[in-house]
């Protein structure tokens, strides 16, 4: 009895141990994820809704846990004041500046604080600092998208639906396409045309080329005159000269047109009868006598001549003759004289 006994004890006492062994090990587990026996900060939020979190629920620092909820409690005109346990050698790398939210452990998961942003121009938290914080899309708002957006979808399924059917039928320029075959060889038609014109364009575009290569060709005279600037100045003067020429063109046209004028001003007045030129050319009376007065001029030029011979053999003028004629004999000798070297 007693040997079965100390066995019972034995096995009692293995137990036991293994008992409080993996007590002890979930004490430890336990506190571990709850960081229990890590020294920690705390830190202060507060929401308008938490959408379910619960103390205990993790909190999260660029995707790495750092601490957990441990109260939540109501403040103010329904809000919710959310205290975090921080593990402390997470602080250094949360700066004053930064924002909590409400996230989720995966798609459906337990609900998480989320701490993200701040700068390094502003200093590391303190123990107390209180976080601000901003408003996450809650599941019913999520849900609610996802409602109206199946009804978004439902209405472009039926709008195309709608569409599939009156193409179908032959409804519009593109049903008409799709039906009907005369729009179908006009449209093939209006294709061809349009093929065509691009190869026309692209041809253009290679002349386009060549020329633009013959411009870029030195010697030629297209590259002088697009480059050379004395080609272009001495074109410049050409121009000037043509111009200037031009003018003086138009001056002598002007002085021609006045001479023209005032030549016909002048035929004016001698076809008029108001003028003596006029009355000469015109008037038969006054030519003929003209003619009457020229003739009597002649005769009495020749009576005078047949005095002035009579005057010089009179005996009276007859030596002022010969002295006058001795003169100019003299006056001949005198001159010949003058002229021998």
């Amino acid at each position: 009895m007693s040997t079965e006994s100390t066995k019972r004890s034995v096995i009692v006492g293995i137990f036991v141990l293994l008992g409080i062994i993996i007590f002890v090990a979930g004490v430890f587990v336990l506190g571990g994820q709850q960081k229990r026996f890590t020294k920690s900060i705390r830190l202060i939020t507060i929401f308008k809704d938490v959408g379910g979190l619960k103390v205990g629920n993790n909190v999260w620092f660029s995707g790495v846990k750092i601490g957990t909820v441990k109260r939540i409690s109501f403040t103010g005109t329904a809000q919710v004041e959310v205290d975090l346990n921080i593990e402390q050698s997470s602080q250094q790398y949360i700066r004053k500046d930064a924002s909590a939210s409400i996230g989720s452990d995966g798609l459906i998961g337990n609900k998480i604080v989320v701490i993200a942003g701040g700068t390094n121009s502003h200093p590391e938290v303190e123990d107390g600092d209180k976080l601000k914080t901003s408003e996450a899309l809650s599941s019913d708002q999520i849900m609610s998208t996802l409602q109206e957006n199946n009804n978004n979808l439902l209405k472009v399924t039926n709008d195309f639906k709608e569409l599939v059917g009156n193409l179908k039928r032959g409804k519009g320029t593109v049903g008409a396409v799709l039906t009907d075959s005369l729009v179908a060889e006009n449209f093939k038609r209006a294709m061809q045309n349009l093929e065509r014109a691009s190869a026309n364009t692209v041809k253009v575009t290679g002349s386009v080329t060549q020329f633009a290569a013959k411009l870029n060709t030195p010697g030629t005279l297209a590259n002088e005159l697009v480059t050379d600037t004395t080609v272009f100045r001495r074109l410049s003067r050409s121009a000037t000269r043509f111009e200037t020429a031009t003018t003086s063109a138009d001056q002598a046209v002007s002085n021609l047109n006045k001479s023209s004028e005032n030549l016909y001003r002048t035929s004016e007045k001698l076809n008029s009868t108001s003028s003596p030129l006029g009355v000469l050319l015109t008037d038969q009376q006054a030519a003929t006598n003209l003619r009457t007065t020229l003739s009597n001029l002649s005769k009495g030029t020749a009576i005078l001549n047949e005095d002035l011979k009579a005057a010089q053999s009179n005996f009276l003028l007859r030596g002022f003759f010969k002295k006058q004629a001795k003169e100019t004999a003299k006056q001949k000798v005198d001159s010949a004289a003058a002229a021998k070297p």
